[in-house]
């Protein structure tokens, strides 16, 4: 009786603010939707981001709603606008996601690829560089390239990430469309003939893991090649990328001497691809301070985590930030959470609590969890 109570006087908060709207699809969403929240569907879901792309935190929080959301803000708008207006003939574009810790830089760049696989675009999204150069497990599989000498090769994570890419891109690259232009020889057995479907080759890094990393390197080539023939257009998506031109790695050789990030293999072939010399495409990218999360960034704007050899190869961009939550924000996102019974008590306490966090949405969140 007192829970049925309880779930009427929250609702009846709830209420008093609009927060969800009925349209899914971001193609759709307009400036009236700012604010408010739109659920994706589970198979979406699962298949955009099922080997990453949400954080951890942000994907507990989805388990105990039971329902994935995603609110819809200015800069994920505003790049939409921007990409619908853009002429894909010219050199691709590229966006710097840029804003303080906790402010919804990943989630945005998570609305912006709902966006991408709705608008039909082909994905290549890196869900955190981090995880490839900075957390480092007791023991991550790394190897000596076998093709390009004084690099270094992380072959389990381009194994992981080629399956991340199969299962975001498993339409488009079922449909056999997109061919490889080149024979690709791996050993005196096995090779990849030209006229094969791309997904031919992505298979070939996930099932020969040792070749994963040149397996990427190929497909970076061929992505550029189709997207410049038409045969597709790309978004490219990279979460944490100042953790490229940090000066060093956490990876250490065998001989104990620490990895640069130009000397891994998986950086110099995003890098390759963040570059604008090719044509029907959208580059995506997001700057962050907790990428390199044990030295202290003193700022969060892109020309101090880029260093300047980040800032010179991507310039020019467009720089897009992503603020606090505005006021209308900070209501439909505390009714939200009402509605899910995640915040409780009078309404009082969203006073202090829009004090205390400073609406900062990270901050939110975490202070809403144990009341």
């Amino acid at each position: 009786m007192f829970t049925r109570n309880f779930r009427n006087i929250c609702r009846r908060y709830s209420q008093s603010v609009t927060f969800r709207t009925a349209e899914t699809s971001p193609v759709q969403q307009n400036d009236n939707q700012i604010g408010l929240f739109y659920t994706i569907e589970k198979d979406v879901c699962k298949k955009l981001y099922g080997h990453g792309g949400l954080p951890k935190s942000y994907m507990k929080q989805t388990k105990t709603f039971t329902e994935t959301t995603l609110m819809i803000r200015q800069p994920a708008l505003d790049i939409i606008d921007c990409i619908k207006a853009s002429d894909l003939n010219k050199p691709a574009i590229r966006y710097v996601l840029y804003g303080e810790t906790g402010t919804g830089k990943s989630l945005t760049l998570a609305h912006l690829i709902h966006f991408a696989h709705d608008a039909g675009f082909l994905i290549v999204h890196v869900p955190w560089v981090s995880e490839w150069l900075r957390r480092v497990p007791r023991h991550k599989e790394m190897s000596n390239s076998q093709t390009r000498e004084g690099f270094v090769d992380l072959p389990l994570d381009a194994a992981a990430w080629l399956l991340h890419f199969k299962t975001q891109n498993q339409t488009l690259l079922k449909s056999g469309d997109l061919k490889i232009s080149k024979d690709y020889v791996w050993s005196k057995r096995e090779q990849t003939l030209a006229g094969a479907p791309l997904s031919e080759l992505v298979e070939q890094g996930i099932s020969r893991v040792k070749y994963a990393c040149d397996v990427i390197d190929a497909l970076v080539y061929e992505i550029k090649l189709l997207s410049n023939n038409k045969q597709c257009k790309t978004f490219v998506a990279i979460d944490g990328y100042n953790c490229f031109f940090y000066p060093m790695t956490r990876l250490n050789t065998p001989t104990k001497k620490k990895v640069k990030p130009e000397e891994v293999t998986l950086t110099t072939s995003f890098m390759e691809l963040t570059k604008n010399d090719w044509t029907n495409g959208v580059i995506v990218l997001s700057v962050d301070q907790i990428a390199v999360a044990e030295d202290h960034q003193e700022s969060y704007l892109p020309k101090y985590l880029l260093y300047k050899k980040g800032f010179e190869h991507l310039d020019p961009f467009v720089p897009v930030e992503v603020e606090r939550y505005s006021e209308k924000e900070f209501l439909s996102c505390a009714s939200y959470y009402r509605d899910r019974l995640w915040l409780r008590g009078p309404e009082e306490l969203e006073t202090e609590l829009k004090l205390a966090s400073a609406c900062n949405p990270y901050k939110f969140m975490e202070l809403c969890a144990p009341l």
